[in-house]
């Protein structure tokens, strides 16, 4: 939950730096956001389905 809290804070602080930021660095943040993102979205399911048939 503090880890939501800081990311949240983390957030207003970047918003605030994208609307002065050009385009393309903003593109290249918001990609590698994505990866995260797609890569913890991935690693969750898998963490799910191996617990899910050890039971």
């Amino acid at each position: 939950m503090l880890f939501l809290v800081a990311a949240l804070m983390l957030l207003g602080v970047v918003l605030g730096t994208v609307a002065h930021a050009p385009l393309t660095v903003t593109a290249v943040i918001a990609a590698g956001i994505a990866v995260w993102l797609g890569a913890f979205a991935i690693r969750e399911r898998l963490g799910r389905r191996r617990r899910t048939s050890a039971n």
